[in-house]
């Protein structure tokens, strides 16, 4: 289970895929008639997301700190490189001035599965909105914090816990101890112990929006995450409109969440 954690031919192509089938529609219905010109991804990895945005003509910028991910990004799209469609970025967004170091701002910022891990979300966030064009929006895609797979225990070793909804809700000392009794590697528990401390629900998500002058466009709250299709082969599905409505309790239930924003 969860292999694609470690094949990277799949997960480029299931990032891809599930931009193409359900995040670029998104945004062509709450901004139509929007061109991208120019299309920027934090957190890129190995770039499946911006293939898309390439078929798309824009012109793309990865931003990852992983010097690995952005080396196989580079593999994957080698082509697009050698003609000036894409360029990569191994620096940290506080360190970077897009008008300088980028030749400009973007028509739209993207961070899918990333906010979740970063420190200091609010601030993060503050700092997105000077990659922005005045017209220009920011996609997130996010699983809140409380949803059964919130901690990304998925990637244990062991069968028993990479299963085991929840159960990341546990404590700081009772969580690292289980996974300390597991037999889970030390690098995996730091990581593990580092998305504890970052994890984000809905409520302060939507709170980081409104400290920073960010107004949602459109929203979707999904049960079944959409990646699940390409992972599993489980259908999306949209959360219920009463769960949707009840702070707290949607994170619990919810697995997956899509924001697309703008500057009010």
């Amino acid at each position: 289970m969860y292999e694609f954690h470690k094949d990277k031919d799949r997960y480029f192509d299931m990032q891809y895929r599930v931009t193409k089938d359900y995040i670029l529609p998104m945004l062509q219905q709450h901004a139509p008639g929007k061109k991208w010109s120019r299309v920027l991804e934090i957190g890129c990895a190995e770039a499946g997301v911006l293939k898309c945005f390439l078929e798309e003509g824009a012109f793309c910028t990865g931003i990852e700190l992983s010097t690995h991910r952005i080396e196989q990004a580079k593999k994957y799209h080698e082509e697009a490189l050698a003609e000036g469609r894409i360029e990569f970025v191994n620096r940290n967004i506080f360190d970077i001035d897009p008008e300088h170091d980028l030749g400009g701002k973007y028509d739209l910022v993207i961070l899918k599965d990333v906010i979740e891990h970063i420190p200091g979300q609010l601030e993060f966030i503050s700092q997105l909105t000077l990659f922005l064009k005045e017209d220009g929006y920011i996609f997130f895609a996010f699983p809140p914090w409380q949803m059964p797979y919130g901690g990304h225990q998925q990637v244990c070793k062991s069968k028993i816990l990479s299963k085991l909804p929840y159960f990341h809700l546990l404590p700081s000392f009772l969580y690292k101890g289980v996974l300390t009794m597991a037999g889970e590697e030390q690098v995996t528990i730091v990581d593990l112990m580092e998305v504890k401390s970052t994890g984000i629900s809905i409520e302060r998500f939507e709170k980081c929006l409104r400290a920073n002058k960010l107004k949602t466009v459109a929203k979707q709250h999904y049960l079944f995450n959409p990646i699940y299709q390409y992972k599993f082969g489980v259908k999306p599905r949209l959360q219920n409109s009463l769960i949707r409505n009840i702070p707290w309790i949607r994170n619990f239930l919810t697995t997956g969440v899509y924001y697309l924003v703008a500057p009010k």
